[in-house]
């Protein structure tokens, strides 16, 4: 995986517009990009964090039914060039991963989970 100098981190929110004037208005980041009422991302410094809404592509369902909610499902958010090759060398390593690839506007992205079970999301923007 690429090194960059900025960390992503990802929020579910209920009210994406909300939670851009909180992270604005009260913290001091800069709107980047804004898809309301699915998605923003928000950036101070290195830090960007994702803000995705109830219509965004991170809060669908998992296979088993669990349903993402603000609050449980934040995550680590590491971007990759390769989301299968990625998959591929995970797996080989016996990691264990959350669900299978979700596929969205902006791109594609699995879970994978740490040994407390904490969920690490490696993400592939969209091509174009």
């Amino acid at each position: 995986m690429p090194d960059d100098a900025t960390v992503s981190v990802r929020y579910l929110v209920d009210d994406v517009a909300a939670a851009i004037d909180f992270y604005t208005r009260h913290l001091g980041f800069t709107v980047l990009t804004s898809f309301g009422p699915a998605f923003a991302d928000v950036q101070r410094g290195n830090l960007r964090v994702l803000l995705s809404g109830p219509a965004s592509s991170a809060a669908r369902p998992m296979a088993d039914g669990a349903q993402p909610e603000p609050g449980g499902w934040n995550r680590i958010h590491f971007i990759v060039d390769d989301l299968e090759g990625e998959i591929a060398r995970l797996k080989a390593e016996g990691v264990p991963f959350r669900n299978e690839v979700v596929r969205g506007p902006g791109g594609s992205q699995v879970l994978i989970c740490d040994p407390a079970g904490n969920l690490i999301e490696l993400f592939q923007p969209a091509s174009g």
